[in-house]
């Protein structure tokens, strides 16, 4: 079996101590950062969230995988240059103001990124002027955006006005999602998306980019 291998399967079964050290085994063999992407983490967070939608792992064994990609990508990022791969998709991130959750927004993160995809995490309670301010500043092709709670729903849409206002609609696919949050919910404020997991979100960012 190669490293590449042993790399995407202690990654799908989230073994951290594994994927670190066959991360840095394939360094040591020579295998180039975005190599060890390409064809051990990406292929194996593909692998992951085909299980997850078939319903043969659920969000606690999802976070696990994610957790041991993360402790690959850790390694690897440091010593990524920017020719060595290009991102597939760049992504602000962020959970709505007067929201504090959390979990779903980091795994859909960590999803992202396992597919290639460069994400600026704003973190949470993000109030619309945040999300101008990442947009004019990372000029990404996408915005995810998170509430858990009935409450702050709206504020989903207010961000989406806010981006109207500021003339810069046109310029991000915006996807929502969130336990209370709808696909109906998601036309009636005008998102261009609506994930119901993190699988999902990566899913419909690929569908846009197809």
């Amino acid at each position: 079996m190669s490293v590449l291998d042993q790399i995407k399967d202690a990654t799908i079964i989230g073994n951290q101590k594994g994927v670190a050290e066959f991360t840095n085994q394939a360094l040591a063999e020579g295998v180039r950062p975005a190599t060890i992407i390409q064809e051990g983490l990406i292929p194996a967070m593909a692998t992951v969230g085909l299980k997850f939608k078939n319903g043969d792992i659920f969000v606690p064994e999802m976070l696990v995988a994610a957790r041991a990609m993360k402790a690959g990508l850790e390694i690897i990022k440091p010593l990524m240059v920017e020719t060595d791969m290009k991102n597939v998709a760049k992504v602000v991130l962020g959970t709505v103001k007067g929201d504090l959750h959390d979990i779903g927004k980091n795994l859909v993160g960590i999803m992202l990124e396992g597919a290639g995809m460069e994400v600026i995490d704003l973190g949470v309670d993000i109030s619309p002027e945040k999300f101008v301010a990442a947009v004019k500043t990372h000029k990404p092709g996408f915005v995810a955006m998170s509430a858990l709670l009935t409450t702050t729903m709206p504020n989903m849409q207010a961000i989406i006005e806010a981006f109207e206002a500021e003339g810069l609609r046109d310029s991000v696919k915006v996807l929502i999602g969130g336990a209370p949050v709808s696909e109906e919910f998601a036309d009636k404020i005008g998102a261009d998306g609506y994930a119901d997991n993190a699988a999902s979100a990566v899913d419909k960012i690929k569908e846009f980019l197809d």
